[in-house]
């Protein structure tokens, strides 16, 4: 990946609601979601939508096929795979091994320890 490629797609995904569309899309798998689906779940109107599908496509995250009368919109895991490897290319000065006790894998689910929402209403 080119620095330009890298900048475009962190930009990209510097925007909350474009971090969100890409997340749902990457949690959504190969097999895409339809735009309204997006829109639904996400409650975006449809040129807010549209617009920010426009700037992941310009940034070559995500792509898209037409299925019947329906956009279904995919992450682009090889670009994204590309911009992580761009990221941590000299990670550690290239000791691999270091680099991986001090950020395990991104694909690892994440345990997370929240306080109860009981618990935090006071």
């Amino acid at each position: 990946m080119e620095k330009h490629d890298a900048i475009a797609a962190l930009v990209a995904l510097g925007h909350e609601t474009r971090l969100d569309i890409f997340r749902l899309l990457m949690q959504a798998g190969p097999k895409g979601l339809a735009a309204g689906q997006i829109a639904e779940r996400l409650a975006l109107p449809p040129a807010t939508l549209s617009f920010h599908l426009s700037q992941l496509k310009h940034a070559d995250l995500i792509t898209f096929r037409r299925e019947s009368r329906s956009l279904i919109y995919s992450a682009a895991y090889p670009v994204m795979n590309e911009l992580l490897a761009y990221m941590t290319e000299n990670c550690c000065q290239g000791a691999t091994d270091a680099c991986e006790a001090a950020a395990p894998s991104t694909c690892q689910p994440k345990v997370r320890h929240e306080t109860p929402a009981r618990a935090r209403i006071r």
